[in-house]
């Protein structure tokens, strides 16, 4: 849970753990316990609800974009994944302060 928490950039752990409780209620992930240690992994169900999320969004976002208005998009997309850890980095910065 904390790995999840930390990969999204998310510190309320009381919301992620509700939120995997009922993925793992709705049959979509799965939990193993090893020692103290609790992992979640995704059912086939839930790999496949992924898939079709997948395809959902790309039918909506990924189709309506032009290729040949945006030949440079992958250059956009990593300036703003830069841009997006930068200013995670600057916030985390500021509330030490």
């Amino acid at each position: 849970m904390a790995d999840i928490c930390f990969v999204l950039n998310y510190e309320d752990v009381h919301v992620v753990a509700y939120a995997l409780k009922k993925l793992v209620a709705a049959g979509l992930a799965q939990t193993e316990k090893i020692g103290k240690e609790v992992f979640y992994s995704p059912t086939s169900a839930g790999e496949e609800a992924v898939y079709k999320y997948r395809e959902v969004r790309e039918q909506c976002l990924i189709a309506n974009l032009d290729a040949q208005m945006n030949q440079d998009l992958g250059e956009v997309a990593r300036m703003l994944r830069t841009m997006s850890g930068l200013y995670d980095q600057a916030a985390r910065a500021a509330s030490s302060l």
